[in-house]
């Protein structure tokens, strides 16, 4: 697989450096779904493509695909 076809996986700190807002703004976007990411111990994990895809302005919700994974679902993976 090439690594430019390979996306990049960020913590909560990291993620909010990306976007340039605060770590609790961070959570609550990915609480009220407008972030996809995925629980991962006690932090969450987001791809950047995520990241590039809220900062264009897309809204996941509209399609119903809801941003906040479940902790408990055996192996999900980023959808």
């Amino acid at each position: 697989m090439s690594t430019a076809s390979q996306d990049i996986v960020l913590t909560t700190n990291e993620a909010s450096e990306y976007l340039r807002i605060s770590r609790p703004t961070f959570l609550k976007y990915v609480h009220q779904g407008r972030i996809k990411a995925i629980k991962a111990g006690k932090g969450w994990r987001i791809l950047q493509s995520e990241l590039n895809r809220f900062m264009s302005g897309e809204d996941v919700r509209r399609n119903g695909t809801p941003g906040l994974i479940s902790q408990h679902a055996p192996r999900e993976e980023f959808v």
